[in-house]
């Protein structure tokens, strides 16, 4: 048996949730995200049957400044991407990288048991994390 020490999701994830509604505008979700300095947001679920939406600086810049859309007039859901990765705080680190890079995305929402966000993973802070162990 190894003695070394597993490194879990849990132990690098970034603990805060920033959320906003799918029918918030993007010029909304902008104010949030420089409130919080905060890169992205978490799209809650609107039942047990739907999932997790994200939105991101870079989807705000490639889906609506790119596209010289009105960020007051375009919807959060119109951008969003949905459904997201979502990764279990007990998982090992190492496996959430594995995922990161097999789906091309930076970051993940991290969930308790009953599927409720706890955080938000970033491929940085998981390949950091797993680095200092």
């Amino acid at each position: 048996m190894s003695s070394e020490r597993i490194h879990r999701v849990g132990d690098t994830m970034r603990t805060e949730v920033h959320t906003v509604d799918g029918l918030a505008t993007v010029s909304e979700a902008m104010a949030l995200m420089r409130r919080h300095r905060v890169s992205s947001l978490v799209v809650p679920r609107r039942d047990d049957d739907d999932e997790f939406g994200l939105i991101l600086v870079s989807d705000i810049a490639r889906r609506v400044i790119a596209e010289n859309r009105a960020p007051e007039r375009v919807n959060v859901y119109e951008v969003m991407s949905k459904p997201v990765l979502t990764l279990a705080s007990e998982m090992q680190a190492r496996y959430a990288v594995r995922l990161l890079v097999r789906f091309e995305v930076s970051r993940a929402v991290v969930v308790d048991q009953d599927r409720k966000p706890v955080g938000i993973a970033t491929m940085r802070e998981l390949v950091l994390g797993h680095a200092q162990e």
